[in-house]
């Protein structure tokens, strides 16, 4: 029996239908309906080419596919974060305030992507980019550029952490994991090892694939 791809893992869940249920209150219908309006390509933060190297390099971290409808705006939010000047309430010492730090680190990852192919990241062929990136990630750059900027504390503790946080941070991503955004006011109550309530994403393991997705498909 072949794996089960990842975005079959949960058949036939969809959170959203928890959304006039007693899994959410007003509260959390407003923050959820908040972050499902962002507009994918609305950016107030980044000028236009830091926005079209953020835009490339959100999909090389996290590939989206074809087929979903809506996609995690990633980007956006990414911007967005930044633009409200709403930090994580820490960061690493050695990395600039997160502003600073994805100024300098667009900026350099386009330097590099000079040096790497002639063009900006964003106009680089899809190996290239992934060339660059993994480059910034190792600590492997020429470009001068990345001068008081570490790159691989900026891929690691800024660029990875904004990233995959928009991303499981928005609706579009949870019914791929099974979640079932937050637990309010509802909470949870089979709390042991390998239980889930009725209002909880069943996983289609191998052999139960229909009966997952005929269990999810009365999740709300």
């Amino acid at each position: 029996m072949k794996p089960i791809d990842m975005n079959e893992r949960y058949p036939g869940y969809n959170v959203l239908n928890k959304r006039n249920s007693p899994s959410w209150n007003d509260q959390t219908r407003e923050v959820i309906d908040a972050r499902l309006a962002i507009d994918a390509d609305f950016h107030r933060f980044c000028d236009e080419a830091e926005w079209q190297t953020l835009c490339a390099v959100c999909n090389q971290i996290i590939p989206q596919p074809d087929h979903r409808c809506p996609k995690v705006p990633i980007a956006a939010m990414v911007d967005q974060k930044l633009y409200s000047g709403k930090g994580d309430g820490y960061r690493d010492a050695r990395l600039p305030a997160q502003s600073e730090a994805w100024r300098k680190g667009l900026a350099a990852i386009n330097a590099e992507a000079a040096l790497e192919g002639g063009k900006p990241f964003c106009e680089l062929a899809q190996e290239q980019q992934r060339v660059v990136l993994l480059k910034v990630q190792k600590g492997e750059v020429a470009s001068p550029a990345w001068e008081g900027l570490s790159p691989q504390l900026f891929f690691a503790k800024r660029l990875l952490h904004d990233v995959v946080t928009a991303y499981f941070a928005h609706p579009a991503s949870w019914s791929e994991i099974g979640f079932g955004g937050p637990a309010s006011p509802r909470g949870y109550v089979r709390m042991n090892f390998d239980r889930r309530d009725p209002w909880e994403a069943s996983e289609a393991r191998p052999g139960r694939e229909e009966e997952a997705r005929r269990e999810n498909e009365h999740v709300g």
